[in-house]
């Protein structure tokens, strides 16, 4: 064989290579698009809108019988900003800041926020994550454990790893329905590793689209025992961004919001 044919051949073989390496790390990017585009096609669900008021009422069932209920009005902006109000009249005036990574427990009789995390427990398996958090997009990426055709389940089974301190978890196994993306089922793990509970998601028709109206908890010890994280109404909400202020919150213990 002559060295110009050897080199010729050389060539060809290599460009081969290349090219089905740069298809290999195409497709494999395209396929983390696609996961977090699912994603944020399921926030859709929870969210109608980007600035947004939900009336959120948590109940607590034991023995399948309810055993306390608490009511928020939830005030969501971009950008992790959420306002948690109590409606409840044993905890009317206490609020739930989220700004960015941060969180603050605002008591009626203080004069300071106190800083809290988002494992902060509100009733029963629900925690100030879980209510003043609606937006995974938001706090992690996403990849597919397993995408149709393949998956035994019969759902978009994917990995949310946390890409921010302030996420709630670490990392969550998001399972969603293949044609709509509507969210079916979470499992919500700790930075330990720790599975801390599972979520299940209920859908309705509202205002003319299908939204998530509930997310059933449970935990991985407490028997006969679950939490109902309830979306009674929401509607497209403007606030004012002083709001958003701990202490312009701390100094107006007694506002109110129409």
């Amino acid at each position: 064989m002559s060295k110009r044919l050897f080199s010729m051949l050389y060539s060809i073989i290599f460009s081969t290579i290349f090219s089905i390496i740069m298809l290999s790390y195409a497709n494999a990017d395209a396929g983390a698009i696609d996961a977090n585009e699912r994603v944020k096609a399921a926030d859709a669900y929870r969210l109608s809108a980007d600035e947004i008021m939900v009336n959120t009422v948590v109940k607590r069932y034991k023995n399948n019988k309810l055993d306390r209920e608490r009511s928020y009005d939830v005030y969501v902006k971009p950008d992790r900003q959420s306002l948690v109000i109590s409606k409840t009249p044993s905890e009317m005036g206490q609020k739930v800041l989220m700004l960015h990574e941060k969180f603050w427990l605002l008591l009626p009789k203080t004069k300071r926020p106190i800083r809290i995390t988002p494992l902060q427990k509100l009733l029963g398996e629900a925690s100030v994550g879980d209510v003043a958090t609606m937006k995974w997009h938001e706090d992690y990426t996403a990849e597919y454990l397993s995408a149709l055709p393949d998956s035994n389940s019969g759902y978009h089974e994917l990995r949310l790893t946390a890409k921010r301190n302030g996420a709630t978890y670490q990392t969550i196994l998001l399972s969603l329905a293949p044609a709509t993306n509507i969210p079916m089922r979470a499992e919500l793990y700790l930075a330990s590793g720790k599975l801390a509970k599972i979520a299940h998601f209920e859908t309705s028709r509202k205002n003319g689209r299908e939204q998530v109206s509930k997310m059933i908890l449970k935990d991985t010890i407490t028997v006969n025992q679950y939490t109902e994280i309830e979306y009674t109404s929401n509607k497209p909400y403007s606030l004012h961004p002083k709001y958003f202020n701990p202490a312009y919150l701390a100094r107006n213990p007694s506002l109110s919001i129409q």
